[in-house]
């Protein structure tokens, strides 16, 4: 592997939890069966890594837009391939549009004043940070923050989906509030 595909790879895989985070979050929970969000993102990964070289973004945020953009479309073609429907490019559109928003609305939740070039960079990697610690919540704790803070589900529509009492989720989502604070204490 030469240096330029090494410092690729390494570069690439700072958003891996990100990207994943971003899959699950698009990704419907019924079709977690079928369509592993993590196996989203190693193909997403694994094309990045291929054409890096063509890459010519020169910052993190270009970086993680074309990552996105990636993902996007492996998304759509999983799900495309899923449910064995013709290609409809209104639907792929939406979809980029949708990994697009939720990365956003990750970016919004953080909320940072990104006036300079130096608060941007910081956003940013508070974003990766952000979405590693989610991704490293346990399962049902994941599902349940995902849920309440991306989907704007109510607590009886999450304990429904999850098939838990509200206030089993009312504590699940207490713990991970709890357990987020302290990675993400770290970014103030």
């Amino acid at each position: 592997m030469d240096d330029l595909a090494e410092d690729a790879c390494v570069q690439f895989e700072k958003y891996r939890n990100y990207l994943r985070f971003l899959a699950r979050v698009q990704l419907d929970r019924r079709l977690r069966a079928k369509l592993d969000p993590s196996d989203l993102v190693q193909q997403s990964l694994l094309q990045a890594h291929q054409a890096a070289e063509p890459f010519r973004g020169a910052t993190d945020a270009e970086c993680a837009a074309w990552l996105r953009k990636i993902l996007s479309r492996n998304l759509a073609g999983a799900l495309r391939d899923f449910r064995r429907e013709r290609r409809d490019v209104a639907r792929e559109v939406a979809l980029d549009r949708a990994v697009d928003a939720s990365s956003a609305r990750l970016e919004r939740w953080l909320a940072a004043d990104d006036s300079s070039p130096s608060a941007k960079a910081v956003s940013q990697e508070r974003v990766l940070a952000v979405a590693d610690a989610i991704e490293h919540l346990p399962e049902e704790q994941r599902e349940a923050v995902v849920m309440r803070y991306w989907h704007d589900a109510k607590l009886s529509e999450i304990a429904a989906a999850l098939g838990r009492p509200t206030s089993t989720v009312a504590d699940l989502l207490a713990r991970a509030l709890k357990t987020l604070r302290t990675p993400l204490s770290r970014l103030e």
